[in-house]
């Protein structure tokens, strides 16, 4: 999608559709650029909210014909809610509604009147790239696989940023050049999720990356199977053992040589298909399982974003990738196998291999000295239980757990801590090795994030975040469609984005 920005009054501005977003209000009093528009439209705006026929509740939208009175031939009305509850959030929601009007009207073009500039704490620049990133993100469709139409339009080419009273049009062109950035990132990781897992093997996840980082210049480096084994890798290894493609680990670098800058490291479970193993599971459902890599390809995106961004960190993103697979040479419930650390693991079920693979990495990890770490994985369905729809679970550092919960209350992809007490460790314990792989059902996701926390490099600060329900999800929501929602990779990036501030 090719975004820009113009500074035409909404009355000079000629585009197939215009969408404005509107607040809630008992009576509509319009002023500046609204109340242009609505006396160009003979009060026609005013008119259809005091009738109640667009009360602008939350992302409602109608769409009114100018027939001539404006050069927009169409005015899409977006609600934006109550005002004292917008947020960058609802911006970015609103922008997407819009877009996604705008392609079931079969438009090619989309202009959008600059949404909530003036309020507080949010300003121009942070509006444009919530619009930016809404666009896109709503516009998204993953159809590299289909071959008949099945009357799927397909998503708007140009969207215009209109912002006749935004103080510097340089500075929105910058802010959509961000937005524009993190969006196609997300929609990288989007792909990646959504791809079969017949296509998205470990060595196609390798290859993504490695175009990945041609195309951005990060650094990257791929641990094959041979090499892990002698290093001693013997967790993720154990997982692969019954798979047909041999594991492979991508390390990608962000500012790989510059020692002088705080070190991130990004771990991200690559599952690519994950039967359960010997320990199979049902049936129903196992489709899914395709999205079991959605961790992985949360820290490809991000590492893409970060890239293209310049962030002035050294990040280093970590995706451990194999399928678990059963078969005569699959590791059974009951092996010992000894890690990268040099704990010995009891596999109580083969299921949890998520654990197992994140165990290896982020003790790997170490090897670049990191100032914090951050995992993520599609690890439970405690964590759906527990969380339902609305937060990723997360658990450690809690200076770390307070800079993810400042970029999810800006992004939505919000996260809730949980405990690490050390008496949930007690589950843990086996009878013939230093841990066993699984707790039993109880407090499941915290058991998870405890296993993991038994393999983070000493006195490295680390945040385990689990994403299972939230990386391909069959609900829609305003920006992200059914499928693959590239959950974590807009989380990460505003992280990092604000490291500095938050020191």
């Amino acid at each position: 999608m090719k975004i820009t920005a113009s500074a035409d009054s909404v009355g000079q501005h000629a585009t197939p559709a215009l969408a404005l977003g509107l607040f809630e209000a008992n009576e509509w009093a319009p002023t500046g650029p609204l109340a242009d528009l609505n006396r160009a439209m003979a009060d026609e705006i005013r008119a259809v909210m005091a009738e109640g026929d667009f009360r602008a509740k939350k992302n409602e939208t109608l769409v009114l014909y100018t027939q001539g009175r404006l050069p927009a031939r169409r005015i899409i009305l977006v609600g934006l809610g109550k005002a004292e509850d917008l947020s960058p959030n609802g911006i970015r929601q609103a922008a997407a509604t819009a877009a996604t009007k705008a392609r079931d009207l079969g438009l090619s073009e989309l202009s959008v009147l600059l949404l909530g500039h003036d309020r507080d704490g949010i300003g121009s620049d942070k509006a444009a790239e919530a619009i930016a990133e809404g666009a896109i993100l709503g516009s998204y469709v993953f159809r590299e696989l289909k071959t008949e139409d099945n009357g799927v339009r397909p998503a708007i080419e140009k969207l215009v940023i209109v912002a006749p009273e935004a103080p510097s049009l340089s500075e929105i062109e910058a802010s959509i050049r961000v937005g524009h950035v993190i969006a196609e990132s997300t929609a990288v990781a989007r792909d990646l999720i959504n791809r079969p897992a017949n296509i998205a093997t470990p060595s196609h996840i390798v290859a993504a990356a490695q175009d990945i980082a041609e195309g951005t210049g990060l650094a990257c480096h791929v641990l094959d199977k041979a090499k892990m084994a002698s290093l001693g890798m013997h967790l993720l290894l154990s997982v692969n053992q019954g798979g047909n493609e041999p594991a492979q680990m991508v390390i990608l670098e962000h500012n790989a040589d510059r020692t002088d800058l705080p070190c991130i490291a990004l771990v991200g479970k690559g599952i690519t298909f994950d039967t359960g193993g010997i320990s199979l599971k049902p049936a129903q459902g196992m489709e899914a399982m395709k999205g079991d890599m959605g961790g992985a390809a949360a820290v490809l995106g991000a590492m893409r974003a970060v890239a293209l961004l310049g962030l002035p960190l050294r990040v280093v993103g970590l995706t451990p990738l194999t399928e678990n697979m059963p078969d005569a040479q699959a590791t059974r419930p009951g092996d010992v196998v000894r890690s990268l650390k040099g704990l010995t693991v009891e596999v109580i079920s083969t299921d949890a291999e998520g654990r197992m693979i994140l165990a290896d990495a982020l003790t790997y990890a170490g090897k670049y000295q990191p100032d914090a770490i951050f995992d993520i994985a599609t690890l439970t369905g405690s964590r759906i239980i527990a969380l339902g729809d609305h937060a990723a679970a997360v658990m450690g550092d809690d200076q770390l757990i307070k800079r993810l919960t400042t970029a999810g209350e800006t992004t939505g992809e919000r996260v809730w801590p949980l405990p690490l007490f050390e008496a949930y460790g007690e589950q843990l314990k086996s009878e013939v090795a230093d841990l066993r792989n699984v707790g039993g059902r109880e407090a499941g996701s915290i058991t998870g994030g405890f296993f993991l926390s038994r393999f983070v490099p000493e006195n490295t600060p680390w945040v385990h975040i689990d994403i299972a329900g939230l990386s391909l999800t069959e609900k829609a929501t305003p920006y992200a469609p059914k499928g693959g929602t590239g959950f974590g990779v807009r989380l990460f990036v505003e992280m990092l984005r604000r490291w500095k501030a938050n020191e």
